[in-house]
Protein backbone atom coordinates (compact mmCIF):
# COMPACT_ATOMS: atom_id res chain seq x y z
CA UNK A 1 0.00 0.00 0.00
CA UNK A 2 1.00 3.63 -0.81
CA UNK A 3 -0.22 6.53 1.20
CA UNK A 4 -1.28 9.56 -1.93
CA UNK A 5 -1.68 12.85 0.06
CA UNK A 6 -2.56 16.61 -1.50
CA UNK A 7 -3.34 19.88 0.23
CA UNK A 8 -5.96 21.74 -1.85
CA UNK A 9 -6.85 25.70 -1.23
CA UNK A 10 -10.54 25.39 -1.43
CA UNK A 11 -12.49 22.89 -0.14
CA UNK A 12 -14.45 22.66 -3.10
CA UNK A 13 -10.99 21.36 -4.96
CA UNK A 14 -10.66 18.77 -2.75
CA UNK A 15 -14.81 17.59 -2.77
CA UNK A 16 -13.96 17.06 -6.22
CA UNK A 17 -10.71 15.04 -5.74
CA UNK A 18 -12.69 12.73 -3.36
CA UNK A 19 -15.68 12.27 -5.27
CA UNK A 20 -13.20 11.42 -8.45
CA UNK A 21 -11.18 9.18 -6.81
CA UNK A 22 -14.46 7.00 -4.93
CA UNK A 23 -15.52 7.33 -8.44
CA UNK A 24 -12.28 5.31 -9.72
CA UNK A 25 -13.04 2.48 -7.27
CA UNK A 26 -11.23 3.29 -4.16
CA UNK A 27 -12.85 2.41 -1.08
CA UNK A 28 -14.64 5.28 1.36
CA UNK A 29 -12.40 3.22 4.13
CA UNK A 30 -9.14 4.19 2.63
CA UNK A 31 -9.64 7.86 1.89
CA UNK A 32 -9.42 10.31 4.20
CA UNK A 33 -10.32 14.53 4.92
CA UNK A 34 -8.90 16.99 6.94
CA UNK A 35 -10.30 20.41 6.72
CA UNK A 36 -9.97 23.84 8.28
CA UNK A 37 -13.15 23.89 10.51
CA UNK A 38 -14.59 27.09 8.27
CA UNK A 39 -14.47 25.43 4.75
CA UNK A 40 -18.31 26.37 4.66
CA UNK A 41 -21.84 26.43 5.70
CA UNK A 42 -22.99 23.04 5.86
CA UNK A 43 -20.90 22.36 7.95
CA UNK A 44 -22.34 24.98 10.23
CA UNK A 45 -24.36 22.23 12.31
CA UNK A 46 -21.53 19.69 12.91
CA UNK A 47 -19.66 22.80 14.63
CA UNK A 48 -22.27 23.66 17.28
CA UNK A 49 -23.27 19.94 18.05
CA UNK A 50 -19.68 18.77 18.11
CA UNK A 51 -18.04 21.36 19.69
CA UNK A 52 -17.51 20.45 23.34
CA UNK A 53 -18.08 16.65 22.54
CA UNK A 54 -14.57 16.14 22.77
CA UNK A 55 -11.71 14.85 20.82
CA UNK A 56 -13.06 12.66 18.07
CA UNK A 57 -16.70 13.45 17.86
CA UNK A 58 -18.22 12.39 14.30
CA UNK A 59 -14.87 9.94 13.75
CA UNK A 60 -16.75 6.89 14.72
CA UNK A 61 -19.37 7.98 12.11
CA UNK A 62 -16.77 9.01 9.29
CA UNK A 63 -15.30 5.41 8.54
CA UNK A 64 -17.87 3.23 6.31
CA UNK A 65 -21.78 3.79 5.47
CA UNK A 66 -21.70 3.02 1.39
CA UNK A 67 -22.91 6.57 1.19
CA UNK A 68 -19.16 7.99 0.48
CA UNK A 69 -16.66 9.88 2.75
CA UNK A 70 -17.89 13.36 2.60
CA UNK A 71 -21.19 12.27 4.24
CA UNK A 72 -19.67 11.47 7.19
CA UNK A 73 -17.60 14.26 8.22
CA UNK A 74 -17.40 15.36 11.54
CA UNK A 75 -15.67 18.22 13.94
CA UNK A 76 -12.78 17.28 15.48
CA UNK A 77 -9.86 19.09 18.03
CA UNK A 78 -6.42 17.99 16.55
CA UNK A 79 -3.33 20.17 18.38
CA UNK A 80 -2.28 23.35 16.59
CA UNK A 81 -4.96 22.98 14.12
CA UNK A 82 -7.92 23.90 16.70
CA UNK A 83 -10.93 22.52 15.58
CA UNK A 84 -11.27 20.81 11.67
CA UNK A 85 -13.57 18.93 9.73
CA UNK A 86 -12.35 15.56 9.37
CA UNK A 87 -13.45 11.81 8.06
CA UNK A 88 -11.28 9.02 7.50
CA UNK A 89 -8.68 6.78 8.71
CA UNK A 90 -5.76 9.51 8.72
CA UNK A 91 -8.33 11.62 10.99
CA UNK A 92 -8.45 8.48 13.57
CA UNK A 93 -4.52 8.59 13.55
CA UNK A 94 -4.05 12.27 14.21
CA UNK A 95 -6.58 11.79 16.81
CA UNK A 96 -4.66 8.54 18.36
CA UNK A 97 -1.19 10.28 17.49
CA UNK A 98 -2.06 13.70 19.59
CA UNK A 99 -2.98 11.53 22.30
CA UNK A 100 0.39 9.67 22.84
CA UNK A 101 2.95 9.66 20.03
CA UNK A 102 5.92 12.15 20.22
CA UNK A 103 5.61 13.90 16.94
CA UNK A 104 1.80 14.14 17.65
CA UNK A 105 -1.17 15.64 15.94
CA UNK A 106 -1.17 15.29 11.90
CA UNK A 107 2.06 15.69 11.35
CA UNK A 108 2.96 12.41 13.22
CA UNK A 109 -0.23 10.69 11.20
CA UNK A 110 1.48 12.01 8.13
CA UNK A 111 5.28 10.10 8.90
CA UNK A 112 3.16 7.26 10.30
CA UNK A 113 1.27 6.88 6.87
CA UNK A 114 4.84 7.18 4.88
CA UNK A 115 4.84 11.30 3.95
CA UNK A 116 8.15 13.05 4.06
CA UNK A 117 8.87 15.08 7.49
CA UNK A 118 8.95 18.35 5.34
CA UNK A 119 5.95 17.60 3.55
CA UNK A 120 3.48 16.86 6.35
CA UNK A 121 4.72 19.49 8.42
CA UNK A 122 4.04 21.60 5.53
CA UNK A 123 0.45 19.88 5.10
CA UNK A 124 -0.41 20.44 8.57
CA UNK A 125 0.26 24.29 8.03
CA UNK A 126 -1.54 24.42 5.43
CA UNK A 127 -4.52 23.09 7.03
CA UNK A 128 -4.38 25.29 9.75
CA UNK A 129 -3.95 28.20 7.53
CA UNK A 130 -7.43 27.19 5.62
CA UNK A 131 -6.64 24.44 3.35
CA UNK A 132 -7.93 21.09 2.87
CA UNK A 133 -5.77 17.71 2.80
CA UNK A 134 -7.19 14.72 1.39
CA UNK A 135 -4.82 11.13 1.86
CA UNK A 136 -5.73 8.06 0.31
CA UNK A 137 -4.26 4.59 0.58
CA UNK A 138 -3.79 2.88 -2.89
CA UNK A 139 -1.94 -0.27 -3.94
CA UNK A 140 0.81 0.29 -5.60
CA UNK A 141 -0.18 -0.49 -8.97
CA UNK A 142 -2.74 2.13 -8.79
CA UNK A 143 -0.78 4.73 -7.27
CA UNK A 144 -0.20 6.32 -10.49
CA UNK A 145 -3.73 6.47 -11.72
CA UNK A 146 -5.11 7.80 -8.54
CA UNK A 147 -2.20 10.07 -8.44
CA UNK A 148 -3.43 11.69 -11.88
CA UNK A 149 -6.59 12.16 -10.62
CA UNK A 150 -5.59 13.88 -6.83
CA UNK A 151 -3.29 16.01 -9.27
CA UNK A 152 -6.43 16.74 -11.86
CA UNK A 153 -8.01 19.04 -9.03
CA UNK A 154 -5.18 21.18 -8.74
CA UNK A 155 -3.00 21.15 -5.69
CA UNK A 156 -0.87 23.14 -3.89
CA UNK A 157 2.81 22.55 -4.63
CA UNK A 158 4.33 21.89 -1.43
CA UNK A 159 8.12 23.17 -1.94
CA UNK A 160 6.51 26.38 -3.29
CA UNK A 161 4.41 26.51 -0.40
CA UNK A 162 6.80 25.73 2.03
CA UNK A 163 9.05 28.53 0.80
CA UNK A 164 6.26 31.14 0.93
CA UNK A 165 6.26 29.81 4.47
CA UNK A 166 9.35 30.22 5.30
CA UNK A 167 9.70 34.11 3.69
CA UNK A 168 7.30 34.98 6.90
CA UNK A 169 9.74 33.18 9.22
CA UNK A 170 7.39 29.74 9.71
CA UNK A 171 10.34 26.85 9.84
CA UNK A 172 8.19 23.74 11.00
CA UNK A 173 4.55 23.22 11.95
CA UNK A 174 3.98 24.02 15.92
CA UNK A 175 1.72 22.28 17.47
CA UNK A 176 1.59 24.75 20.11
CA UNK A 177 0.48 27.32 18.43
CA UNK A 178 -3.11 28.71 18.45
CA UNK A 179 -5.33 27.90 16.32
CA UNK A 180 -5.30 30.27 13.21
CA UNK A 181 -8.37 31.96 12.62
CA UNK A 182 -8.84 33.31 8.98
CA UNK A 183 -10.26 36.80 8.65
CA UNK A 184 -13.39 37.07 6.09
CA UNK A 185 -11.78 37.00 2.68
CA UNK A 186 -9.57 33.61 3.53
CA UNK A 187 -13.00 32.10 4.81
CA UNK A 188 -14.79 33.16 1.52
CA UNK A 189 -11.49 31.67 -0.16
CA UNK A 190 -11.46 28.53 1.55
CA UNK A 191 -15.26 27.91 0.61
CA UNK A 192 -15.18 29.16 -3.32
CA UNK A 193 -16.37 26.63 -5.57
CA UNK A 194 -13.31 25.51 -7.73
Amino acid sequence: MKTLSRVYDTYAQARSAVAAIEDAGVPTSEVSLVANKYVGDEYTDVSKTSEGAGTGAGIGGAVGGGAGLLAGLGLLAIPGLGPVVAAGWLAALAVGAAAGAATGGLVGALIGAGISDDHANIYSESVRRGGTLVSVRVEDKDASRIQALLDRYKPIDPALRGADYRKDGWTTFDPKAPAYKPNQSEIDRIRRAA
